[in-house]
């Protein structure tokens, strides 16, 4: 069973220009640099506001940040607008990982950033949530995790096989080059563009004060970075998997991913395939926590090394003909 992939990883870029997808463009506006509307800004910082979080370097948390809220806002506006801003460094901030797992590192920006990236996601996010792939689950407005494990336990009693895919530090490893070629395909606005190849580059400091050079990567703690992250696994996997392997339908919550195969040896060559697609593209996939899992079932009585995986938080295994 199963269509026959055609199984290539293509070249180390990412195709963003599909047909009817055409490059925006528009000429420079008269005035400012950028034409920004203030309303933008403003709507940003009620949502940043609504969100609350930690300080960043410059130790402004919310509410001081609020107390000067006009001329706060302003004097970031008219930053923007002028193409005179410049973020600062991201605050490094070590949250545990589940299980003892080590630390993740978290990058905090000033409240002022924040707001700052807020804008630019609202504006990109109108232009890329049309375009993203419907088994894309992961910080999408109305789509959750639950969406995402439903989808799985349906796709697993039709479908015996499960590859659980783990791409080792993907926020830490998506290189800035391709992930800007993607952005710019999706925005006629030249600063979007422009300052969020400053965030993606902005220092990150550590918690014994020294400057970390970023040269790839997008942190998690900042706005914006699960919608680029989302954007660079649109090309580099989502629409790769519709056009190469069709017959393997797919859930992916930002980098957790799970695909469903019909046999064990379709999982293992999309397993080889993939990782050679990533790895062209400068990620990789963890060989230790990447598997095969078979979806045994009072029906299905075959047997596997594995026959249950961690998705979103849960660990799936098939009891009794369901998968829970």
């Amino acid at each position: 069973m199963g269509l026959e992939p055609r199984g290539r990883a293509d070249q180390g870029h990412l195709e963003v220009n599909p047909a009817g997808e055409e490059p925006t463009g528009r000429p420079k506006p008269e005035g400012k640099s950028f034409e920004i509307p203030k309303r933008l800004v403003y709507e940003a910082w009620e949502k940043v506001r609504a969100n609350n979080g930690a300080p960043g370097v410059d130790a402004v948390s919310i509410t001081e940040f609020g107390n000067e809220e006009k001329n706060n806002l302003y004097k970031l506006w008219n930053r923007m607008s002028s193409g005179s801003y410049m973020p600062g460094p991201v605050r490094a901030v070590e949250i545990p990982k589940d299980h003892g797992a080590g630390v993740r590192i978290l990058g905090v920006p000033n409240t002022a950033d924040r707001v700052a990236q807020t804008a630019a996601a609202m504006l990109l996010e109108q232009k890329l949530e049309p375009i993203f792939h419907p088994d894309s689950y992961g910080y999408r407005p109305g789509r959750s995790a639950h969406d995402a494990l439903a989808v799985t336990r349906k796709r697993c009693w039709k479908q015996d096989w499960i590859l659980d895919l783990d791409v080792r530090a993907f926020f830490d490893s998506v290189p800035h080059d391709l992930l800007l070629k993607a952005v710019a395909h999706h925005t006629d606005e030249r600063w979007v563009l422009l300052y969020i190849e400053r965030w993606l580059k902005a220092p990150m400091q550590m918690p014994d004060g020294t400057l970390l050079a970023r040269e790839k990567g997008t942190p998690q703690g900042s706005p914006i970075s699960p919608l680029l992250a989302n954007l660079f696994m649109h090309y580099a996997f989502d629409r790769w998997m519709d056009r190469e392997y069709p017959g393997c339908p797919f859930e992916r919550y930002a980098d957790d991913i799970v695909a469903h195969c019909d046999t064990e040896e379709q999982a293992r060559t999309l397993w080889a395939t993939i990782a050679e697609r990533l790895g062209l593209l400068g990620l990789e996939l963890h060989p230790e926590k990447t598997k095969v899992v078979y979806c045994k079932d009072t029906h299905r009585r075959g047997d596997s090394e594995h026959t249950s995986f961690d998705f979103l938080g849960y660990t799936s295994a098939t009891t009794k003909g369901r998968i829970k």
